[in-house]
């Protein structure tokens, strides 16, 4: 475990195993995805994007870069969305008061963690793939506990307000599966009974 100042007084404790994984990404290749499958994705989400993003290229471009880096990750690229409609309503330059950056606002500290400093954290295809890592890696010591790896991703683990309010943009505006295929959002909603899983 790693304690990393925050530079506002405060400082948080990281897993040098994320630090790790997050080093490993970042210094990869792209993946390839499969493109059919791409496709089809593309096609059902590129619609419900624009709302908040109004050129095509624009949406079609951030769309292919999270497909690519969920798949990487073996995330549902449909929660990535919903992530990245939290965090930051799309918007690439969006900065929290804490300093989080970027469409899935990653804290800059990332950076300096893994010997990257020059990484551009507003640059969408930096970010989706930090965010993706840091995502999933959660993900994993949370051993799938969607509820608690969203905690963990946004800083309010233990409280349910953040993970219920992206379970509500993953199930209302995102989700291209049946929830039978996606068996930790039906295990999310059993164990935690969060207001957005009282609809269909």
């Amino acid at each position: 475990m790693l304690t990393v100042s925050m530079g506002n007084g405060t400082s948080t404790t990281i897993d040098s195993a994320l630090v790790e994984k997050l080093a490993a990404t970042m210094a990869a290749e792209h993946d390839q995805a499969d493109r059919f499958d791409a496709q089809v994705w593309l096609a059902a989400s590129e619609q419900r994007l624009s709302r908040y993003l109004k050129t095509r290229s624009e949406r079609l471009a951030l769309l292919k870069t999270v497909y690519r880096e969920a798949h990487r990750q073996a995330l549902d690229p449909d929660l990535v969305l919903a992530v990245m409609q939290i965090e930051s309503a799309f918007d690439r330059y969006a900065i929290s008061r804490v300093g989080a950056q970027g469409l899935m606002q990653v804290m800059p500290f990332w950076r300096l963690e893994i010997g990257r400093p020059q990484d551009n954290l507003t640059e969408m295809e930096t970010n989706v793939r930090y965010g993706t890592t840091i995502l999933a890696y959660y993900l994993d010591v949370a051993d799938n506990d969607l509820v608690d790896a969203l905690g963990r991703y946004n800083g309010s683990r233990g409280r349910l307000t953040y993970p219920d309010k992206v379970v509500s943009a993953w199930r209302k505006r995102w989700r291209n599966k049946t929830a039978a295929e996606l068996p930790a959002l039906l295990a999310t909603c059993t164990r935690y009974a969060l207001q957005a899983c009282r609809y269909n």
